[in-house]
């Protein structure tokens, strides 16, 4: 086994682990689902949630985890380092944050932080990592009062568009 398949994070009810290949399926229709259910695109056919809902695919560059409550996975979340093809914004040194998704019926209680935090906890496990980095929507002001309130700053030099839309997006870090 390699540290990513060890790690773990806990909360008082939730564990953060590795998904299982068992549990691609229900991370791609969670990811998909509460992007969807956000408003943040106008059909639940929109390329991007086809996109997000290939989780084999990324698994195969990355690190993907789930947040289970009672064994029910709740959360997810894709950590990247550069030079893997699903890297956005990831600059030598940093993990980067990608489809951080909450079960629409259990926002508001800390999930999302809770993949937050872990995300940090596995940054300062891995050699050569001295940073976090995400980028959320610009107009996503929930996500971005969660990153605020948790010292992530905003890098408005390493904001940008997504390409062929009119989607802002805006880039945080937290230094380690």
């Amino acid at each position: 086994m390699n540290e990513a398949e060890t790690f773990t994070f806990r909360t008082a009810d939730l564990l953060i682990e590795l998904a299982t290949p068992e549990d691609y399926g229900r991370v791609g229709e969670l990811t998909a689902q509460s992007y969807f259910a956000a408003g943040h695109f106008e059909t639940p056919e929109h390329d991007y949630l086809q996109f997000v809902r290939k989780v084999q695919e990324r698994a195969e560059q990355s690190e993907i985890y789930v947040a289970r409550r009672q064994g029910e996975i709740i959360g997810s979340m894709t950590l990247i380092q550069i030079g893997s093809d699903y890297a956005d914004i990831a600059l030598p040194g940093e993990l980067e944050i990608r489809m951080l998704s909450v079960d629409p019926a259990a926002q508001r209680a800390g999930v999302g932080r809770a993949l937050v935090n872990a995300s940090i906890e596995r940054a300062r496990r891995l050699p050569g990592i001295h940073s976090v980095s995400l980028t959320t929507g610009a107009t996503w002001h929930s996500a971005r009062s969660l990153y605020e309130s948790m010292n992530f700053a905003h890098m408005p030099q390493r904001d940008w568009t997504v390409p062929g839309t009119g989607i802002k997006l805006v880039v945080y870090t937290l230094e380690l």
